[in-house]
């Protein structure tokens, strides 16, 4: 007959559970496997995977109880780093978002909005066009697997232990964010000088020869120069947010070691 024992029983489920922990909070927070599109049964499914094949290669667990109060602490330690980790590669893809609000906005296109279910609110039209293309780059030079890499890797750095993380792993989280909404206005800026500049002629138009109506045919110059020059910039986009994704992945190990 079969038994299982206490102890057995919670060494399986510590060697499961808090591994599982922190993937499943990246899972949830990074920009493609959080995405709302995608059932949560599959999400769980998707870190329950990953945990079945990174968990032997673990070191050994502390030897806690797992539903006891520093079991618990261990979890919660877990769900903060996975958070942090996908969190600072969201902020690569927050930062395209602004680069499109910035030029949907200079081009008049402020009040074309729709409700964007990934983040469940109101996204303006460019932004949600640039935030898809920059997830299908992402896709293509295989974003999601440095991502899983990081994670793996994360282990390493920063083991599974009943320890008070310090806060210089979240200093460097917010300074990245604070790097990568200066890249997502260097983005923008090319777009939104060009607006500019056809604005101001516009309005030297206007006082030139106030007779051929410039305010008639305002928004249609505008809105077209902006569409030229969105076209012109994607191809100078895609490596630009490749740097940017690898620079995040370079950053989710620094918050890691930065955690320790």
């Amino acid at each position: 007959m079969f038994t299982v024992t206490y102890a057995q029983l919670n060494v399986w489920l510590t060697a499961f559970l808090w591994p599982f922990t922190r993937i499943a909070a990246l899972v949830a927070a990074s920009p493609m496997f959080g995405h709302s599109a995608l059932p949560a049964r599959v999400k769980i499914a998707l870190a329950a995977f990953i945990t079945l094949i990174v968990a032997p290669t673990l070191p050994p667990m502390p030897q806690v109880t797992v539903f006891s109060a520093t079991g618990v602490w261990i979890m919660v330690m877990q769900l903060l780093i996975g958070a942090a980790l996908g969190f600072a590669m969201q902020l690569v893809f927050a930062a395209v978002e602004m680069a499109g609000s910035l030029v949907g906005l200079q081009m008049g296109l402020g009040f074309a909005t729709f409700f964007d279910p990934s983040s469940n609110a109101s996204a303006q039209v460019i932004a949600s066009f640039l935030n898809m293309v920059a997830l299908l780059a992402f896709l293509t030079f295989n974003g999601h697997l440095q991502v899983i890499a990081a994670l793996i890797g994360s282990f390493q750095s920063v083991p599974i232990a009943a320890a008070v993380y310090g806060p210089p792993g979240m200093r460097t989280l917010v300074e990245w964010g604070g790097a990568i909404f200066s890249a997502g206005l260097l983005l923008s800026l090319p777009v939104v000088i060009a607006l500019l500049v056809a604005s101001l002629s516009l309005g030297i138009l206007n006082r030139a020869a106030p007779q051929i109506g410039v305010f008639q045919i305002g928004f249609s110059v505008t809105l077209l120069v902006g569409m030229l020059l969105i076209m012109l910039m994607l191809p100078n986009m895609i490596p630009f947010f490749a740097h940017l994704v690898d620079s995040g992945v370079d950053v989710m190990g620094k918050v890691a070691a930065a955690l320790r």
